[in-house]
């Protein structure tokens, strides 16, 4: 079984390569061509170029990059067409790979799949149709996408979200990291102000002050910051002038395992998070860590963006649980003293979110079978 597979970013290089063992495990003849990373080359991957040549985000940084973008778009669906696979498995970054998708479509009969369903339940719904014309089948992460890709003709299967089998810190390591950093029994907050530079630049400030103003009542209270090592500088700087100083876990120069089982040790001891909007929602959720979401962005994205949504919260957990349990505040309402009155009012019932946290986790496929082996299972079960 030939399987040509494509990942344009770290997170589907995780998933590519939990894919591929996924793949192995159940037909021990597969053999693999494509793009990927680290991840994906340790499941025996030999990439056509540096998947990093394709993680650009932005229309400022794009158009720099978009002749080699676009010839990189057309040698990889030529390679794919001579490589005749029995499917073309594509991951997330649709940027690139669905326009990869589209051009082997229209040149073969080659089958192709595409993993990470795109977020057509938050806005912009007419891209599933589009979507349609050039994927056969969809792999899903959550259980609520499924529906909206089978009325416009695409198989999909919701396989579990990978959150779901990351490891999680135990009680013992939360209380070895607070010995560690001499935290004691003191409230301890995490504050993720996100994995972009323009993140932290924007979000820095406004959370260093409401970290400010909540500490006025909790005058004992410590605060860690786990940050991504792409921006370890940037918070760094950033939070030089905060009102109380953060333990900043930096993961540079650190050996990757023993940087994460130190950020899942600090998930799970923090009594509260303080967090931009994203899919850290869901590793908090994991660990059972209430938390606050803010993000805060121009005022014209905010009302074009509010303008366009078909969803009334941006917070995963909320809406995988069905529930609104997580307070934000986005757009105009990422002010300090709205974010320190949230998180007082989290820290006030910190079970509030335990039950909506759980059941995330329980929709998102815990105790079923490892994601990246349903994605496998469904791949080929739907090639008959």
């Amino acid at each position: 079984m030939k399987v040509f597979i494509i990942a344009g970013e770290p997170s589907g290089d995780r998933l590519g390569g939990a894919l591929m063992a996924g793949l192995r495990s159940l037909r021990p003849d597969v053999t693999f061509q494509g793009i990927g990373g680290s991840e994906m080359a340790a499941q025996g991957l030999e990439s056509r170029f540096d998947m990093s040549e394709l993680s650009v985000m932005g229309i400022a940084e794009i158009l720099p990059k978009y002749r080699a973008l676009m010839a990189h778009i057309n040698e990889t669906a030529d390679a794919v067409i001579a490589a005749k696979p029995d499917v073309m498995i594509t991951i997330d970054s649709p940027d690139f790979s669905l326009r990869v998708a589209k051009r082997v479509k229209a040149r073969s009969n080659i089958r192709t799949v595409h993993y990470v369903a795109p977020t057509v339940w938050a806005w912009r719904p007419g891209r599933a149709k589009k979507m349609a014309r050039y994927i056969d089948h969809v792999l899903a992460l959550f259980p609520f996408e499924p529906p909206l890709m089978q009325a416009h003709g695409m198989a999909c299967d919701f396989v579990g979200h990978p959150v779901v089998a990351e490891p999680v810190a135990t009680q013992d390591d939360a209380t070895a990291f607070r010995e560690m950093f001499d935290i004691g029994d003191a409230p301890l907050l995490m504050v993720l102000p996100g994995s972009r530079r323009s993140e932290v630049a924007k979000l820095a400030g406004v959370f260093g002050e409401a970290v400010g103003l909540f500490a006025k009542g909790l005058p004992a209270l410590r605060v860690v910051i786990p940050a991504a090592g792409p921006v370890a500088d940037a918070v760094l700087a950033a939070t030089q002038d905060w009102p109380i100083e953060p333990i900043i876990l930096d993961p540079r120069g650190v050996p990757r395992e023993q940087a994460q089982a130190r950020k899942r040790a600090a998930f799970r001891a923090a009594d509260l998070a303080l967090a931009a909007s994203g899919t850290v929602s869901l590793e908090l959720a994991a660990a059972r860590t209430p938390m606050v979401i803010a993000y805060r962005m121009h005022w014209l994205s905010f009302r074009l963006i509010k303008a366009m949504a078909l969803i009334d919260t941006v917070t995963l957990v909320n809406l995988v649980s069905d529930t609104r349990v997580v307070p934000e505040f986005l757009g105009p309402d990422c002010m300090a003293d709205k974010i320190a009155a949230g998180l007082a009012q989290v820290l006030d019932k910190p079970d509030a979110q335990k039950v909506a946290m759980d059941l995330t986790m329980e929709r998102l496929g815990r105790g079923s079978d490892a994601p990246g082996l349903r994605a496998a299972r469904a791949v080929l079960d739907r090639m008959g």
